[in-house]
């Protein structure tokens, strides 16, 4: 992993994510290195030349920006992160997030966290310090495996869901979101039902889901991954490459009906 330390000029940035006021990313790129990852387009705007999920930049003054922008704020709701995992592996020695949580307390900005790390419960104490926050995790799959092919340097999935029943547990609002749900290995209605079940176990309030989206440099590195783990798959997957619209909306029709049957609350798929 190739780590530099960097000066922000800005942290509480415009979101574009609907309902969304601002984004905080301490970091650019992510140690997670999940193979479907959306956020490769960053690239674009950093110079980075490296393979994604094998650099990260941390923005070591990240807490300081943020008080001195919070000063002429206007109130609204803050997401940790839109383009990368606030609680991916350097967080632990960085400790931006949490600085950054130090300085949001007491500013009573709505705050909405979503990470794939169950170090997320080290900041328990500050978390609970929020009138308006929640706390979500990112569930694919329930099979360990296919999470470690897939996410692999993300937290186990039964640290995740431990993670998210302690937070529920101390009262904090939890959610996940299921996406991508992978094709052929997590999509069926075995696993989705399965997979609500254990959500609605741990207390988790809603959940929103998504499929694969394959387009750009996605589809290269889920087939290598692919061909590597589950070469069989590698034709069914292509086919969405064409056309995703009905498998898109076959797998949202199976998940609203899954979410009903487990009275999943506000579930949103």
């Amino acid at each position: 992993m190739i780590v530099r330390e960097i000066k922000c000029k800005s942290i509480l940035t415009k979101c574009g994510i609907e309902a969304v006021d601002y984004a905080i990313n301490p970091y650019v790129g992510c140690g997670h290195g999940c193979v479907y990852c959306y956020a490769t387009f960053m690239k674009r705007f950093t110079g980075h030349k490296e393979t994604w999920g094998t650099f990260v930049d941390v923005k070591v003054n990240a807490a300081e920006v943020l008080t001195r922008q919070l000063r002429r704020a206007k109130r609204g709701s803050i997401t940790f992160s839109s383009v990368t995992d606030a609680y991916q592996p350097l967080e632990r020695k960085y400790g931006i997030t949490r600085a950054c949580l130090e300085a949001l307390a007491g500013c009573n900005f709505p705050i909405s966290i979503l990470t794939k790390s169950a170090l997320v419960l080290r900041d328990l104490d500050l978390i609970e310090r929020f009138d308006d926050v929640e706390v979500a995790f990112t569930i694919t799959t329930l099979d360990d495996e296919v999470r470690r092919c897939f996410e692999p340097r993300s937290s186990p999935v039964p640290a995740r869901l431990e993670a998210l029943r302690v937070l529920a547990d101390a009262g904090v609002s939890t959610w996940a979101f299921c996406g991508p749900l992978l094709p052929f290995l997590s999509d069926g209605e075995v696993e989705i039902d399965a997979l609500f079940g254990e959500l609605k176990r741990v207390g988790v309030g809603c959940v929103l889901v998504d499929s694969m989206n394959l387009r750009g440099a996605a589809w290269g590195r889920v087939r290598k991954t692919l061909e590597a783990h589950y070469p069989d798959l590698v034709e069914g997957y292509r086919a969405l490459l064409t056309d995703r619209k009905p498998y898109h909306e076959a797998l949202m029709e199976r998940a609203r009906r899954i979410a009903a049957r487990h009275e999943i609350g506000r579930a949103h798929v």
